[in-house]
């Protein structure tokens, strides 16, 4: 059913997602292809563009070995379905790019996965030449060669592109500012002017950073959602690293890096709590980024091309939400993706637009991770899609 738009500004829909980032993109592409279209799908966004906040702000690094055993499992699966992809497509989404954690045999112990290889000494200074100059700060290190890298540009416009070209609608300037249940069917607000009215059956909440605020308007179950902030930046080099240089993530969770066309993208290792917002770097952050990296390493950075922050939005176990609300009916989340974004979305897509239009997810996921992405809020967290 296509979106149908009436004279007093109503329009009525079967699926509205709100939020276009990666969740809701990712989201609406996969139901569409589910689905064999497109059409009868809503994506209203607040903001004057698709994935402005977070989704545009990611170190664009799917790494098999980070996070919790149900990311993981998503992990892998995204990275098989990103590099399957790209094999059909003019550019490939992903690509293999390792990813080294150094430092003390503790920290690093603490922040890895067993099974990683471990690099001591010459070899490891042979991979990452720029930690020789610190050998005490970095004894040792582990690596996860499956590790690959993304164009997160590239895999929004995919997904953008694809959902648009199966008939899904994307709005703008939409901010979803109110939820009321009429009959089997809620009434969205949108704050536009003047205001307009989206009826759908199914709401997808992938508000990201805002996602437990849009609950609210719901009635539905608190996931305990926290943005965290994180600050990054582009910079340029005196010696440029190789583009095969592995990203390099400080076992004791101050800062890492990565080559980037530019010279290189450094990140302080931040998790500070913030209200959902256009998040901005700290004064003097980047500079004391900067400083670290260099006191610590033996890379030059010569400038700044640009500087972020980027919210991480978290569940308090660490996992992310995807599944129907045990309270408010036909309101399903699709929220708190933390740092796994871009290295979940696909997977997490899949599982969506199965739980919305079957009910329940193909056995490719195990049910352990099933359990783990269901909301909180009650002991039953079954639900059929309404």
């Amino acid at each position: 059913m296509r979106p149908v738009g009436c004279h007093n500004e109503v329009m009525t829909t079967e699926i509205a997602i709100i939020g276009a980032g990666i969740a809701g993109l990712s989201a609406a592409s996969e139901l569409a292809e589910h689905r064999g279209t497109g059409e009868g799908i809503l994506v209203v966004e607040a903001e004057r563009d698709a994935a402005i906040h977070t989704s545009s702000r990611s170190a664009q690094q799917l790494i098999p070995s980070y996070g919790p055993e149900p990311v993981l499992e998503l992990t892998r699966w995204s990275i098989a379905r990103l590099l399957e992809a790209g094999n059909y497509l003019a550019a490939p989404l992903a690509w293999p790019s390792s990813f080294v954690v150094a430092g003390s045999p503790e920290d690093v112990a603490a922040m890895t996965v067993p099974g990683l290889r471990t690099l001591e000494g010459a070899e490891l200074f042979e991979l990452c030449p720029e930690l020789r100059v610190n050998p005490q700060r970095f004894r040792t290190a582990a690596v996860d060669e499956s590790a690959v890298r993304t164009d997160g540009t590239a895999l929004v416009a995919w997904h953008r592109e694809r959902a648009l070209a199966a008939g899904v609608e994307i709005r703008t300037n939409s901010r979803v500012t109110g939820a009321r249940r009429a009959g089997d069917l809620w009434e969205l607000t949108l704050g536009a002017a003047p205001p307009k009215t989206v009826r759908a059956a199914t709401v997808v909440n992938a508000a990201g950073a805002w996602a437990d605020e849009v609950g609210a308007l719901f009635g539905a179950a608190p996931q305990g959602l926290r943005p965290l902030r994180r600050t990054a930046a582009l910079v340029t080099l005196a010696e440029p690293m190789p583009p095969e240089h592995p990203m390099v993530d400080d076992a004791a969770e101050d800062w890492y890096y990565r080559p980037d066309a530019a010279g290189a993208m450094i990140s302080l290792g931040e998790a500070e709590p913030s209200e959902p917002c256009d998040a901005q770097p700290h004064e003097g952050a980047v500079a004391g980024l900067i400083a670290m990296i260099e006191r610590e390493t033996s890379l030059r950075i010569t400038g700044v091309v640009k500087a972020w922050t980027g919210l991480r939005t978290e569940r308090p176990s660490d996992v992310p939400v995807c599944g129907w609300d045990p309270v408010a009916p036909g309101m399903f989340w699709l929220a708190g993706q933390g740092g796994y974004g871009f290295q979940t979305s696909s997977a997490l897509a899949r599982a969506a637009a199965e739980l919305v239009l079957r009910g329940e997810v193909g056995d490719w996921l195990s049910p352990a991770t099933r359990d783990a992405l269901a909301p909180d809020g009650s002991p039953d967290q079954s639900a059929t899609p309404r």
